[in-house]
């Protein structure tokens, strides 16, 4: 059986952009697998299939696990692949496609993984749609169950849900949801201006948004699926959700009810709010850290936005960040970091890159290089960073920490306000 080897080389690249070589490569030396990706010829589904194709491989390639490679070798279905032909070119996965519409509209994708080196079939999946549109996901879910076979770290997260804001014209934006790639989106709200969503739960069934289409702005909570809606507060000014703990009990909310905002911890079984911050300037974005008992913001109470940290029940403030003078857009994960920095004149220009601190180190790690690059997010496991990426387009950016890689999503023709995965 092939073993696959967890770890990444240095030589290998991107298909989509690079991130700064900053970033400490935990697992090292050996080569990973190289993996074929095929449409079965007597497939009847090849448009689809070779949209499939692509997104799989693409998965292989995001993962960090895998190596895809561009040897062209076409099997039928239910044929064995030219094991030696394989062999002989080094490859060491054959991943071979099927499709099939069912009478009632659904539609099944049919895998076949090979390990050429053992000469054998070692896993054979079917994954069905009811609608052919979400065919990415069928993609995802075969990269995750193959990562899964070989017991590699977990990409599960492939299969969930972004959900994003995007600007249409003045005074509108719509939120939509889609996977990670971008191939798949789906509005959920639109009309008026609809900006900040955040998901409320792990099953990604409801969400919530900022909403300016009431008197004041309001914060709503929405199931994306019974449509069923629920007002949680309103104020004058800011208002954002900007973080939901992991039981889904508490918010750290952006108000401002007296003019400039603060932060407030909202419980979500209590209806009841706590303000948290107390400063007569600008605090915004609290993220929860430190198992809930703390919060990383942005403020302005040195002049400039910067990052500071406040436990919950204290008065006390911390400055995070000695880096620059304009710190902003701030994510948590445990006890790690992540903020958006605008960075001085280089010969890129002015941009934002994004830099990863510890709250119990002095340690800073730049994670990108050039343009606008903003509303950082954690992956639920801490392992991949989701972000936006401004330099002429609009991109869903996807960091896997541990990998040193990079990719880019864009979004054709329209502005990506925030996002959340």
């Amino acid at each position: 059986m092939l073993k696959i080897f967890l770890v990444i080389s240095l030589m290998l690249s991107s298909l989509f952009a690079e991130v700064d070589g900053h970033l400490d490569i935990v697992k090292k030396g050996m080569t990973l697998p190289k993996v074929v990706v095929s449409i079965a010829p007597d497939s009847l589904e090849k448009n689809t299939l070779s949209k499939i194709k692509k997104a799989l491989s693409d998965d292989f390639n995001v993962s960090g696990h895998f190596e895809v490679s561009n040897v062209s070798s076409i099997t039928a279905y239910d044929s064995l692949p030219d094991i030696l032909g394989l062999s002989n070119q080094g490859v060491n996965l054959y991943v071979n496609l099927s499709a099939k519409k069912e009478t009632n509209g659904n539609y099944t994708l049919m895998t076949k993984l090979y390990d050429i080196n053992s000469r054998a079939l070692i896993l054979e999946k079917n994954y069905t749609t009811s609608l052919e549109e979400r065919f990415v996901f069928l993609a995802h879910k075969t990269a995750i169950s193959i990562n899964d076979h070989f017991k590699a770290p977990s990409i599960a997260w492939m299969d969930k849900f972004v959900v994003f804001s995007v600007y249409d014209g003045a005074n509108k934006a719509d939120i939509m949801i889609g996977d990670y790639t971008l191939t798949y989106k789906k509005r959920v709200v639109t009309g008026g201006l609809n900006i900040f969503p955040k998901w409320a739960d792990k099953e990604q069934k409801t969400i919530y948004y900022t909403s300016y289409n009431y008197k004041k702005p309001t914060l709503v909570k929405l199931n994306i699926y019974n449509r069923s809606k629920e007002v949680i507060m309103d104020s004058d000014g800011m208002l954002a959700c900007s973080d939901v703990n992991a039981d889904g009990s508490k918010l750290l909310v952006t108000a401002s009810p007296n003019g400039q905002p603060d932060i407030f911890l909202y419980n979500t079984k209590t209806k009841s709010k706590t303000q948290i911050t107390k400063y007569s300037g600008i605090d915004v974005g609290g993220q929860f850290v430190e198992n809930d008992s703390k919060i990383v913001f942005v403020s302005d109470r040195l002049g400039n936005p910067n990052i500071f940290a406040q436990s919950i029940g204290s008065n006390a403030v911390e400055r995070m960040v000695f880096h620059s003078n304009n710190n902003s857009s701030v994510t948590s994960h445990g006890n790690n970091v992540i903020f958006s920095s605008r960075d001085a004149n280089n010969e890129l220009g002015k941009s934002f890159n994004l830099y990863l601190i510890s709250t119990r180190s002095d340690s800073l790690k730049r994670l990108t290089s050039s343009g606008v690059n903003q509303f950082p997010k954690f992956s639920a496991d801490g392992e991949s960073v989701l972000f936006i990426k401004t330099e002429g387009t609009s991109s869903i950016g996807i960091i896997r920490l541990e990998h040193n890689k990079s990719f880019l999503f864009p979004l054709s023709g329209k502005r990506i306000q925030s996002i959340d995965w």
